[in-house]
């Protein structure tokens, strides 16, 4: 059975600035994507090789099924540490496997997603493109392939087209849309050459074009004159200074995205000081709620209210603008209260509250002598906590 592909982290450090996903060309080597691993480490971003089958062109179940295993590995990393990654892609490898990543739906992971580039892609895959993709030096590692492989490879060709002769189109039609949808992912660096017989310019300029109609950041680098997937070994320093001005666009997009208002909010979008000041407010509402209960009744209207809204407004303290707006709002008619002479105030305070005390020499507290405070409690033996025990519910 044929393998989708596989995968490895050529550079895997934990102080990274980011994640540049490698979708390389087939039948291509460890040896032969080591200086692109080194370039970007030596840019200070992790890298995440994957190798296609060659197969992958034309069957896109064997696509997504390398694309899954990609995504579970990059979810792996971005729960513990989100970071930047950028996507880039050599040759076919768009094709295998880059654009069923690009139809992922894990939020985290499209977020995450800041930028890509295409060297010597993106190509248009019509029927004789994959003989060509399985004919080309790059591919077979030799100048001129054999006879023999040579009309395996045009009969097998001709024998997908044969049977996936609708289906064919309709997966050319999906690639290039997912490619297009993903001009807001961040912006796009995009290689070619002129004379590149596999990776056609005008198709690539046509891809570039496009994108910036839709309004993509695109940088399109081109040279009348290098081979397929080896431009950065015949261009080094201008490859190398493209790639780092790609990579700091995509931190620095990545960051504005991330970056929260001053104060940081929470997720129902409250600042943290407001959260604490609602916080005290509370705390205060309480406070005053206890000692509503607790304090002892001094007029015939003054009975054991509830903290209303009117009081909540109080504890915020607020200030003149505050009490302007308090005055407009209609005065509450009836404002809840409970009657300690009714059956819930017997219950709630377990003690008979007698209903006439015409006679008795009822004073407020603060206007007793501190004298006569104290020795009242010092020589009484009614226990209050027997009056307020239940009134904690």
């Amino acid at each position: 059975m044929w393998s989708d592909g596989r995968f490895y982290w050529g550079k895997k450090e934990i102080e990274a600035k980011g994640i540049v996903v490698a979708f390389v060309w087939m039948s291509s080597q460890e040896r032969n994507v080591r200086p692109y691993v080194q370039l970007y480490s030596s840019l200070g971003w992790n890298s995440l090789v994957c190798h296609s089958n060659l197969l992958n062109l034309f069957f896109p179940d064997k696509a997504m099924s390398l694309a899954l295993d990609i995504l579970d590995e990059l979810i792996k990393v971005v729960r513990i540490k989100p970071c930047p990654i950028v996507l880039a892609a050599f040759s076919g490898g768009t094709k295998a496997c880059m654009y069923k990543l690009l139809q992922n739906e894990y939020q985290l992971v499209r977020d995450c997603i800041c930028g890509q580039i295409y060297d010597s892609t993106p190509v248009d895959f019509t029927s004789d493109v994959g003989t060509k993709f399985a004919l080309h030096p790059s591919i077979l590692k030799m100048s001129s392939p054999p006879r023999l492989v040579s009309w395996a490879a045009k009969a097998l060709s001709s024998s997908l087209d044969a049977l996936f002769l609708t289906r064919h189109e309709a997966q050319r039609a999906e690639y290039w849309q997912t490619l297009y949808a993903s001009v807001s992912m961040g912006p796009f660096l995009i290689f070619c050459s002129e004379d590149d017989d596999l990776a056609s310019y005008h198709t690539i300029l046509n891809f570039a074009k496009r994108l910036q109609d839709l309004g993509g950041d695109v940088k399109l680098v081109k040279w009348q004159t290098s081979t397929h997937v080896g431009h950065y070994k015949r261009f080094p320093m201008e490859y190398r200074n493209a790639v780092t001005e790609l990579l700091v666009k995509s931190a620095f997009l990545y960051s504005q995205r991330n970056q929260q208002p001053p104060g940081g909010t929470s997720g129902n979008g409250l600042r943290s000081n407001e959260i604490s000041k609602s916080v005290c407010n509370l705390h205060k509402a309480a406070v005053n709620s206890n000692q509503s209960f607790g304090r002892v009744a001094v007029g015939p209207s003054d009975h054991f209210f509830l903290p209303s809204s009117l009081e909540f407004l109080d504890a915020k303290g607020m200030g003149a603008e505050q009490d302007e707006r308090r005055e407009n709002l209609p005065p509450l008619s009836n404002p809840p209260s409970i009657n300690p002479h009714g059956v819930l105030g017997k219950i709630l305070f377990d003690v008979c509250v007698p209903k006439n005390i015409e006679g008795w020499d009822v004073k407020r507290m603060d206007l007793l002598p501190r004298h006569v405070f104290s020795s009242a409690h010092a020589n009484a033996n009614f226990n209050p906590l027997k009056c307020i025990r239940r009134s904690r519910l």
